[in-house]
């Protein structure tokens, strides 16, 4: 996911696709511990866009509040 992609979203958009990323990484999480993960890095990717999303949201609120 991109930044440009994120910053286009609404704050009810953002907080849809970080729910959705929280969920997805809880599943690989356990799929890393019984020992059925194959994609490795996706549980980076997943990480550094929860991280994205919250910033840019982070950015928003306080655009607002200008």
């Amino acid at each position: 996911m991109k930044a440009k992609d994120v910053r286009v979203m609404t704050a009810d958009q953002l907080d849809d696709q970080l729910v959705a990323l929280k969920k997805e990484q809880f599943n690989l999480r356990f799929q890393r511990a019984t020992g059925q993960l194959e994609n490795t890095a996706r549980v980076r990717q997943i990480r550094r866009d929860i991280a994205r999303i919250k910033t840019i949201a982070a950015q928003k609120a306080a655009a607002e509040t200008k």
